[in-house]
């Protein structure tokens, strides 16, 4: 290894140790091993864009490092690694706009990546890594594609969808932004085309069932029970007036029938060409061309209520009144029966749709006077139909010659009406969710083909696993088509599929599967990631399975967590893996941000026109002379204000930079990044280092020698033994990093240091640490890596304090201090306060009434 340096260098060191555990394969996992208790522990992979990693990316990383070099040494066998979610939009759109083909693309950015990785000191197992766009990995996932096809969970449908004609493919509604993609801004409409879907569906129960046991963080549940939406309610059916013609409704009230004043079909309901009378024709056909265009998140998320009447009504079952039937883009067809019955006077979206268009109001739900002063609304507005009341009351006006809900509350009445709909037989309860089955294609080159084939016959075939991988193929033209015929359809000789039995001629599905796909199952790979004959082992899985720890960003709340656990189910229900849900415990590092300027209006700067002045506490707008002020933002490239972690690396090190991402606060809060800071955690590195090196010599500080540590240096090394134990355990690694600075400043004032209290400071700040570490531990006479030498352990006794200071008042005025036994109990206490010579003058002919005694603190005595 390579010569001492007498100053702390990581320059030297960090290469050299990097090298060690390349060249060693230290942090390998070992399958199977019974004589250690498993930990798993997973980041989120990234995407390999092209601008590398900032700052931000390696947090979550820095993270679970710590936990598993500090879980190794607690005797533990670790899994940790990392791979590539390398298919997606990005590498296609790159491609098209240079002419790059995205495997090159994708090859060079995965080869930056994993250097900017390596230069952080992370301890994974790079024998385990994976690519989601090697076809050893994704002929695994055409394989699970395949058990779901075999299950029924994936057919094919003719849908509006998404579709962006400039990036060439269908969109999932998160990818949509006020009708425009999420990448490039391109405009998005609503189109037709044809889809393979997954039946996420048939999976909610369960998938909503499994949240409650999971270690999760509330919010990211809650986030998800939202997403599944599981209501129970009623389906109610509605005769249209003059014409044969049934309308069912969905409804989670059907306590609130009688309110029922009007109703609302989607546009795209398959009854509103029928509904629509000839007078209404016109309006309503182009409101319907209107919200063809609108994805379901704008359609829901828009405040301002459009509609458009039908000319036609539907009578109420349970009163027989006649009600006006509209259609509005704010009632969706995935969701219920795409039909709703609207009851304004006790539903703010209806109350605000029938304001507008002069509905009638009736309330049937009076609440008590209490609530609505807690509310702030006025109950006679309430009962007259001028104010929404969504909450709790008594129903009235609610009653036919069958049936009564008078006097009820919500809670009774909702049965009480479900079973008078389901005795007439005009209605049934119903579970309901807002779940919607996965778009599982889009219409772009750069993703997973599937394996399917449809065949001369009409028929689709499945092919075998014999026939995996169905490999992208080689093609010089893959950019999208206006009409949205995906770009393999041109791939002639690839496209045109020969079954190897019968001869039977078909042609290779074009569309591929989307980015999730390879993200849904790749902690499953990382487990077996060389096997060529099954996607894994049952042994291995059954021995790391599930992740004990997995941590990557909240911004994957729902959708990637939501479909990898949909997966999992699936393959647990095959028995093709061992637990119900992939991931015991999760966590979300807050995010980091990135220094910013706005100017008078609010509007931020990018950086590059901004200059400091007056030794940077002043800022300035380059052009308009305006002063600025400074505040955190998110890191974008428009603003200029990414911080590259190379260029932190270069001039401070990884140490210092892990330990200040550790140091900035704690990991689950949004923190804004500051280099200034990074220069304090270097500096107490330079302090840490010069407790063991003479910055002259390069030789062991000669304060470093085997005479026993004095009292207090053994209580403050143990107390810090215990702290960062405890800290680490927590996973709160700034209050870890706080102790061992305060640590480091008391035996840097001390002349002699016990080499193995040296030793044990040095095993504690590995984790953090690791080069400078590694470092330390050989220049101390060690061989080898200390990543598997046992985390030391605390004593108990030895935290104990032999003696304390307590102050002693007389009549609640402090007369003295003094140092007791440690172990004094109350009465011990109060006799050395009152046998104290300072005291005893004090207490000369006076009466004691009490002595009151606070252990560890005070004694109190009360005289007269």
């Amino acid at each position: 290894m390579s010569e001492k340096t007498p100053v702390y260098n990581p320059a030297a060191i960090e290469p050299k140790w990097q090298a060690y555990w390349k060249e060693n394969k230290t942090f390998k996992a070992i399958d199977c091993d019974a004589t250690r208790e498993k930990l798993y522990v997973l980041d989120m992979f990234p995407y390999p864009s092209g601008a590398g990693l900032h700052v931000g990316h390696p947090e979550g990383y820095t993270a679970s490092d710590i936990w598993c070099r500090y879980k190794r040494m607690k005797g533990f066998n670790v899994l940790h690694t990392m791979g590539w979610d390398a298919f997606g939009l990005p590498a296609e759109q790159y491609a098209i706009k240079t002419g790059t083909h995205p495997a090159v693309t994708t090859a060079k950015n995965i080869s930056v990546f994993r250097r900017q990785l390596e230069a952080f000191g992370f301890s994974f197992d790079w024998d385990r890594e994976i690519n989601t766009t090697d076809p050893a990995y994704y002929k695994w996932t055409q394989w699970i594609f395949s058990r779901l096809y075999e299950q029924g969970l994936a057919y094919e449908s003719f849908q509006p969808v998404n579709w962006c004609p400039e990036l060439g493919t269908v969109l999932a509604n998160e990818e949509v932004i006020n009708g425009r993609s999420e990448v490039g801004n391109f405009p998005v409409i609503r189109k037709p085309i044809r889809q393979w879907v997954l039946k996420i569906t048939d999976y909610a129960e369960e998938l909503l069932d499994g949240i409650d046991g999971l270690d999760w963080p509330e919010g990211t549940k809650e986030m998800q029970r939202n997403w599944i939406g599981k209501s129970t309610g009623a389906e109610v059916d509605f005769n249209v007036d003059g014409l044969d013609a049934v309308i069912r409704v969905y409804t989670t009230r059907p306590d609130t029938l009688f309110g029922a004043t009007y109703m609302v079909l989607a546009p795209e309901h398959a009854l509103v060409p029928k509904l629509t009378t000839a007078d209404r024709k016109a309006a309503v056909e182009a409101y319907v061309e209107i919200a063809r265009n609108k994805s379901d998140l704008d359609r829901t998320d828009n405040k301002e209520k459009t509609g458009e009447f039908t000319g036609s009504y539907a009578t109420n079952p349970v009163n027989g009144k006649k009600i006006p039937i509209w259609i509005s883009d704010y009632v969706l067809s995935s969701y219920g029966t795409g039909a709703i019955m609207a009851v304004p006077a006790h539903d703010t979206r209806d109350f605000e749709f029938a304001t507008k268009f002069n509905i009638p109001i009736i309330c049937i739900l009076k609440p008590t006077e209490e609530a609505c002063a807690a509310a702030g609304v006025s109950l006679d507005d309430v009962l007259a139909g001028k104010a929404c009341w969504t909450g709790e009351g008594t129903l009235f006006q609610s009653a036919n010659d069958e049936l009564s809900l008078d006097g009820l509350s919500v809670a009774d009445s909702k049965p009480k009406m479900t079973k008078w709909l389901e005795t007439k037989g005009i209605g049934k309860g119903t579970v309901n969710f807002k779940l919607r089955d996965w778009l599982f294609s889009r219409q772009r080159y750069w993703g997973e083909p599937f394996p399917l084939v449809h065949m001369e016959d009409g028929t689709i075939r499945l092919l075998d696993t014999s026939e995996l991988p169905v490999r992208l193929p080689e093609m010089e033209n893959y950019k999208p088509t206006a009409d949205g015929e995906p770009p393999l359809a041109r791939a002639t000789e690839w496209l045109n599929y020969t079954d190897p039995v019968t001869g039977q001629k078909g042609k290779r599905e074009t569309n591929t599967m989307p980015q999730w796909a390879g993200s849904c199952w790749y902690y499953l790979r990382y487990i077996d990631p060389h096997n060529d004959s099954q996607p894994w082992a049952p042994e291995k899985e059954k021995y790391w399975m599930p992740v004990d720890l997995y941590i990557g960003g909240a911004e994957h709340a729902v959708l990637h967590l939501l479909y990898s656990r949909f997966w999992h189910k699936v393959l647990y229900k095959l028995g093709l893996v061992s637990h119900p849900e992939p991931w015991k415990r999760l966590i979300h590092q807050g995010m980091i941000l990135g220094i910013s300027y706005k100017d008078k209006r609010g509007v931020l700067v990018p950086n590059d026109l901004v200059e400091a002045r007056d030794n940077n506490t002043r800022f300035f707008h380059k052009e308009t002379g305006e002063e600025l002020t400074m505040l955190p933002a998110k890191m974008s490239k428009s603003l200029k204000n990414v911080v590259n972690p190379d260029e932190v690396i270069a001039k401070y090190g990884a140490d210092s930079f892990r330990l200040y991402e550790m140091f900035m606060g704690p990991l689950r809060e949004v923190k804004p990044w500051s280099t200034e800071g990074v220069e304090g955690v270097h500096r107490f590195l330079n302090r840490f280092w010069r407790l063991f090196i003479d910055p002259e010599s390069g030789e062991l500080a000669k304060e470093i020698s085997d005479e026993p540590l004095t009292r207090d240096a053994e209580r403050l090394l143990h107390q810090t033994i215990k702290k960062v134990s405890e800290d680490i355990e927590a996973i709160s690694y700034n209050t870890a990093i706080s102790q061992l600075m305060i640590a480091t400043n008391e035996f840097g004032r001390m002349t002699v240091r016990n080499r193995k209290a040296m030793e044990t400071l040095v095993l504690l700040i590995s984790p953090m640490a690791p080069h400078i570490a590694e470092e330390l531990w050989q220049r101390l006479g060690h061989s080898g890596s200390l990543a598997y030498v046992p985390w030391p352990q605390y004593d108990e006794e030895k935290l104990k304090v032999d003696a304390i200071e307590i102050l002693v008042q007389i009549n609640g005025k402090p007369r003295a201090k003094l140092m007791v036994p440690a172990e004094l109990d109350k009465d011990g206490m109060i006799k050395s306060a009152q046998d104290a010579p300072e005291i005893q003058p004090l207490l000369a002919g006076k009466q004691i009434v009490k002595a009151i005694a606070v252990p560890g603190r005070l004694v109190n005595i009360v005289v007269k």
